[in-house]
């Protein structure tokens, strides 16, 4: 029954987003992982069409926030108001309030409001003048940026980065899948017609689903090996921190359901690792070549 709903949310999703069958496994994998997605990509490649794609074929309640430089933390959250009626403040929640948020261009905005999205990735909750609000179930914020070398840019920091789960790339189509796009019925008018092919019950069973695949005892010590290289081999200006381990394990075992596996393989890991590293990583080394990721894996053995 799983195999069968994983396989509809995929060929959905594939309908509208052409050419991109690995990142869309990437992203639906780290919502399978209960993480949050960051999405670095330049404008026009598809970043918000994937994040209104999801939402509509998982059935779920969709708000997009557009991040700009002067946007307050108040926008995001939420604000209490006073009434004078009945004499008292009254909170009126903000777009955070919803399943699946969409934050868009994410570093256009001050890290003062970037910071509002640290307890409610964190914590599915969010705190207004000492009243704690609980968020949605599921709670997926997806996250674009543009890079970094924009101008009007400001860089998330270690904090902020270390909240998603995972960063991917979207890149151009190849040729096959631009020229079905350039000829194909336009992407607003599919996604008006979308039908969800879940309900939210059947994912948040699925997302049980992923804490049952088994994890081995020697899949633990490769995990481990890996997390322990990156913090001694003098490569790195930091290691991985025991979150992002915790991380690897959970997307590890989304990627084995996603492969129709009831246990975690190392190919598993090295699967999901370039997405969960990426942007926790930053090597010492200037000239770092383009595969540093894969010498990575090539460096660190298998139990």
């Amino acid at each position: 029954m799983a195999q069968t709903q994983l396989d509809a949310i995929l060929a959905s999703i594939n309908h509208v987003i052409l050419g991109k069958h690995h990142p869309i496994k990437l992203a639906l994998t780290c919502l399978l992982a209960r993480g949050h997605l960051l999405i670095e990509d330049l404008p026009g490649v598809g970043k918000t069409t994937l994040a209104h794609t999801i939402a509509s074929t998982l059935g779920l309640t969709f708000q997009r926030i557009q991040f700009t430089s002067d946007m307050l933390p108040a926008d995001i959250i939420g604000v209490s108001v006073y009434e004078r009626d009945s004499g008292r403040f009254s909170f009126h929640p903000g777009p955070i309030f919803t399943q699946l948020i969409l934050a868009d261009e994410v570093n256009r905005a001050s890290p003062r409001t970037q910071s509002a999205l640290l307890e409610a990735m964190e914590e599915q909750q969010v705190t207004v003048e000492g009243k704690t609000h609980t968020l949605s179930s599921p709670f997926f914020v997806i996250a674009t940026q543009n890079p970094a070398n924009q101008i009007g840019t400001f860089p998330l920091p270690e904090s902020q980065l270390d909240r998603f789960l995972m960063r991917i790339e979207l890149g151009y189509p190849d040729a096959k899948a631009e020229r079905a796009l350039l000829l194909g019925q336009d992407r607003r008018e599919l996604l008006r017609d979308l039908q969800a092919v879940i309900s939210v019950d059947d994912l948040l069973s699925l997302q049980n689903a992923v804490s049952g695949i088994h994890v081995s005892s020697a899949l633990v010590d490769y995990v481990q090996r890996i997390l322990t290289h990156t913090r001694d081999s003098g490569h790195y200006h930091s290691g991985l921190s025991p979150r992002a381990g915790l991380g690897l394990l959970r997307a590890g075992q989304a990627w084995a359901l996603l492969e129709k596996r009831d246990h975690v393989l190392p190919e598993d890991i090295q699967a999901v690792l370039p997405s969960i590293v990426s942007h926790r990583l930053q090597r010492r080394e200037e000239d770092s070549p383009e595969d540093w990721i894969d010498q990575l894996i090539h460096q660190v053995a298998i139990p």
